[in-house]
């Protein structure tokens, strides 16, 4: 349903029952899935893919060229899953030459001011807090909670169940499962009430635990730390999530709070 004050180019795809408020634009070569909500005075650029059922608020603008000095033109896109919910004045961009896509997966909840830059991957069940900031090429994974105000420094990465305080600056990856605040950001304990309302058991989250005592509390560096626990202890998912995380950093993962 398109009211008659919206504008969308004819060779636009959009589902039958989308529902396009008025002051709507939507540019050429973008694709809408069922059940999508576009509030009023959105915009829409080209090369915007929208999945299912996702609810778009007033102001937002998908699909804007990037921030990026060496972004020369080249085709990109961003692609949005489904069940998304994306609030007032939300910017995502779209990739560049470097992974030539911006990628929002399902089930997020992006809330207002938010920006998203190029190349940006954003899994599933995240929620981005009011007026987070993310650089170019940042990685969030599943199920992680990051709280209003925080900057994420270019090609940052912050892993699954990770709960992140309020106004923080992200500047090095933030390891799975934690939690994390203080300037400068650091580890300040495991995400223990987000596991359990994602039914981890309490054996599992101990097991959690020891992982980070060896990484941050026995004065070890980092790859003494990876060396002892694949010694020590048995492998498990969590396990060697962390482990590949910790392994795989290219901008080194955040420090541990040592209290004055």
């Amino acid at each position: 349903m398109k009211q008659p004050l919206a504008y969308v180019h004819p060779d636009a795809k959009v589902a039958d029952n989308v529902v396009i408020e008025p002051f709507v634009s939507i540019d050429r070569d973008v694709v809408i899935g069922e059940g999508t909500h576009i509030g009023s005075s959105v915009t829409i650029l080209s090369g915007t893919r929208i999945g299912k059922n996702c609810k778009i608020f007033p102001g937002a603008v998908l699909g804007g060229a990037p921030q990026d000095l060496k972004f020369k033109g080249e085709y990109t896109t961003v692609e949005i899953g489904d069940n998304n919910t994306i609030r007032e004045y939300v910017t995502i961009n779209r990739g560049t030459a470097s992974k030539g896509k911006t990628v929002i997966g399902n089930n997020n909840l992006i809330m207002a001011y938010v920006h998203i830059a190029h190349d940006c991957v954003v899994g599933n069940h995240i929620i981005l807090g009011n007026n987070t900031q993310l650089a170019g090429e940042v990685i969030i994974d599943d199920w992680a909670i990051i709280s209003g105000m925080t900057g994420v420094h270019q090609f940052s990465h912050v892993g699954s169940h990770v709960m992140i305080a309020g106004g923080s600056l992200v500047r090095k990856d933030v390891p799975p499962y934690i939690k994390a605040g203080r300037e400068p950001l650091s580890y300040v304990g495991i995400n223990s009430i987000g596991l359990r309302r994602r039914n981890y058991s309490n054996d599992k989250i101990r097991e959690i635990q020891d992982i980070y005592r060896y990484i941050y509390q026995k004065g070890l560096n980092t790859a003494q730390a990876v060396e002892i626990i694949e010694a020590e202890m048995p492998a498990s998912q969590e396990r060697d999530e962390v482990l590949l995380f910790v392994k795989d950093s290219k901008r080194g993962i955040i420090r541990g709070y040592y209290p004055d």
